[in-house]
């Protein structure tokens, strides 16, 4: 089954370059696609935070990963299965950030921490809602941690 889906925006950003570190500090703009009128912003801002569902766009057929790989190609991190890391080389090339939101401006979200690309087109956005947060306590392999060390760091 195929599914058909047409960004909500479009992200402009400083950053044109993929790579995996220092996201920190990073603003973006992410303003609506053609079709969406400002209302569709309205409210938006009374938010402190926004779930950016976006498309990594840049990656070609030949990188994505349907098994198991070390995550950044790492042979010191475990070999662990494409859905047990949040690397761009998905199946669906399908990303996602909680972002902090710092203002609306008529059609355009302005957030800082996004971690895409200049002209990232954006699939959905929802505001964060701590009862959508997990409910207890976080656990996770401590090469996830490794792997994030500098990810929200600023950039250079």
């Amino acid at each position: 089954m195929n599914y058909q889906i047409e960004p909500v925006g479009f992200v402009t950003a400083a950053r044109k370059d993929v790579t995996d570190d220092y996201w920190g500090l990073t603003e973006a703009t992410i303003t609506l696609a053609e079709g969406f009128g400002q209302d569709a912003l309205a409210g938006l801002d009374e938010y402190s935070h926004v779930e950016v569902v976006f498309l990594f766009h840049r990656v070609g057929d030949d990188s994505i990963s349907r098994g198991a790989r070390h995550p950044r190609g790492n042979p010191a991190w475990p070999k662990v299965g494409i859905f047990a890391q949040r690397a761009k080389n998905r199946p669906n090339r399908i990303g996602c950030t909680i972002c902090p939101i710092l203002r609306v401006e008529g059609n355009n979200l302005i957030v800082k921490e996004l971690d895409a690309v200049d002209g990232t087109p954006v699939l959905d956005l929802k505001p964060v809602v701590a009862e959508f947060l997990p409910r207890n306590e976080i656990r996770q392999p401590e090469w996830s941690k490794e792997v994030m060390a500098r990810y929200w760091l600023p950039g250079k």
